[in-house]
């Protein structure tokens, strides 16, 4: 998670259980009921593994495939491995938590 204002922000809620929806066989998403803290949302592409967050809408998003869209998008993190675990998974539970 980065250290910037919408990083901070999640890092306050945790840990949490988030009901993700598998969306468009590309992302996972969580919508908060309220907006994030952002500082540096930019039009910009992605790249698979990224943790962004989309204000519109307060989601949470993890991009597990590419599709070469650009979007409003804070910028929160990345997943260095395993991602492909998201492949079609369809909707799910996960857990977030800072291990120490």
């Amino acid at each position: 998670i980065y250290n910037n204002a919408t990083g901070r922000d999640l890092i306050d809620k945790l840990p949490m259980t988030l009901p993700m929806l598998d969306l468009y066989g590309r992302e996972m998403c969580y919508r908060f009921d309220e907006a994030l803290e952002t500082d540096n949302v930019q039009y910009t592409g992605y790249e698979v593994g990224e943790i962004v967050y989309w204000p519109p809408r307060h989601s949470f998003v993890i991009l597990y495939a590419q599709n070469g869209e650009r979007f409003d998008m804070q910028k929160i993190g990345k997943i260095d491995s395993g991602i492909e675990i998201f492949n079609g998974i369809g909707d799910v539970e996960i857990t977030i938590e800072l291990i120490p």
